[in-house]
């Protein structure tokens, strides 16, 4: 069963007086379990992608389906609901709260989503996930680049979202870290059965999804393994 579906989906912007084609007849299903790899230069319509997947932007034409549900058809208020439960974020950039302990940081989005899980058992079992239980009581800045993006991974798998979108998670971290990022996602989107859903710039990441796709100006094209 598909869990995300664009069915021929078009996105345009205006530039100045001028309107800029985002994205051009897109059509995509995912499953649950799916490891997607979305590779293209900038400009060439990623961001547009993410954003829709994300509920941030609906499409001008065409229809995206969430788990059977019709997107555009929700309130701004069941779209927040939607990102706050359903879809977890990560970052090239971790954008973890400087001020807040580990634990804190991954609570974070059960304390947003006013969870009764933020006493549970939840956090500490992602902790352990990522290998940072020990690290749990400490802050960000103590910790190093790639510890750093395990926590992200952690705080987004917190509220046991069916997707799971990162936007250039390696791209502030050496080769080493950056492999060792990918392969906990995969195997992330394995063990939860979360869709993981990563945008590229890097071929050798891309090809580490099973479906990868080009997106070039606008236009989604799968990639042959």
């Amino acid at each position: 069963m598909a869990i995300i579906q664009f069915i021929d989906v078009h996105k345009s912007y205006l530039s100045g007086a001028a309107p800029v084609t985002a994205l051009q007849g897109v059509n995509l299903s995912f499953e649950a379990g799916d490891f997607v790899t979305i590779m293209g230069p900038s400009g060439g319509g990623k961001t547009t992608l993410l954003n829709l997947l994300a509920g941030l932007d609906l499409p001008d034409m065409g229809q995206i389906f969430l788990q059977d549900r019709k997107v555009s058809d929700l309130s701004d208020h069941d779209l927040t609901l939607l990102r706050r439960k359903e879809i977890g974020f990560v970052f090239q950039f971790f954008n973890l709260m400087p001020t807040l302990t580990i634990q804190e940081n991954v609570e974070l989005p059960l304390l947003l989503a006013h969870s009764s899980k933020t006493q549970g058992s939840r956090v500490q079992t992602l902790l352990e996930y990522v290998g940072l239980w020990d690290r749990a009581q400490s802050f960000p800045a103590e910790l190093s680049g790639g510890e750093m993006q395990r926590v992200a991974i952690a705080r987004a798998l917190v509220h046991q979202p069916v997707i799971l979108l990162a936007d250039e998670p390696t791209g502030n971290l050496d080769s080493e870290n950056g492999q060792k990022i990918i392969e906990l996602m995969q195997r992330a989107a394995s063990d939860f059965n979360t869709t993981v859903i990563l945008v590229t710039h890097n071929p050798q990441i891309a090809a580490c999804g099973n479906k990868h796709f080009e997106i070039r100006d606008g236009k989604l094209t799968p990639i042959s393994s």
